[in-house]
């Protein structure tokens, strides 16, 4: 069996790359590790939470037709590497890929076979208060940052009628269930078989 490529998008500070990173976790998927041009954060490593690749690299990649999707985000760019993703899938693994939209629109218009047959996706929507509540909660980000990824989420929740599915935020328990709920469904799709 081919595994489930599972686009997870939403807007910063819905949960989206928590999500995937518990169900890596707890052993039911693998989870695509992303190439990017921004600074690490605080406690962040290169090789487990994101490929920190300088400029000149990452447009190399580009060029060579590397990636499976790359887009740029908040002055950044990011990407994910093909191969690993066709690699993962023909093991049998199960891979989720927290994107936001532009990169999900990439790979769904993919004409590779192995991801068009294991492609799936979900928009992770969060109430635009609650938003707000939780990116200040970080304290990560200025305000100037704060307003911006504000303003990128309406623009994003507007395209969320592109996904197969739809996942509205309450909490992490919560939302956590639902998601283990779509994972399970989408394992039993007879079209993944080889």
């Amino acid at each position: 069996m081919l595994g489930t490529l599972l686009i997870v998008s939403g807007p910063s500070g819905s949960g989206k790359t928590t999500l995937c990173r518990r169900a890596e976790a707890d052993g039911l998927t693998a989870y695509s590790i992303s190439c990017t041009t921004r600074q690490p954060r605080p406690g962040e490593q290169d090789g487990v939470d994101y490929h920190f690749l300088s400029p000149e690299t990452f447009s190399a990649k580009v060029a060579a037709g590397e990636f499976l999707e790359h887009a740029t985000v908040h002055g950044n760019s990011y990407g994910t590497l093909k191969a690993d993703i066709i690699d993962l899938l023909q093991q049998g693994k199960n891979v989720v890929m927290d994107i936001d939209v532009q990169g999900a629109a990439s790979i769904r218009a993919c004409t590779d076979s192995i991801i068009r047959r294991a492609y799936a996706d979900v928009y992770i929507h969060v109430p635009a208060a609650e938003l707000e509540a939780r990116l200040r909660g970080r304290q990560t980000d200025s305000e100037e940052v704060i307003q911006l990824r504000l303003h990128n989420a309406a623009a994003e929740d507007a395209r969320q009628g592109e996904y197969q599915f739809a996942l509205v935020s309450a909490d992490r328990e919560h939302d956590y269930a639902r998601f283990l709920a779509l994972l399970t469904t989408l394992s039993m799709r007879t079209t993944l078989a080889q």
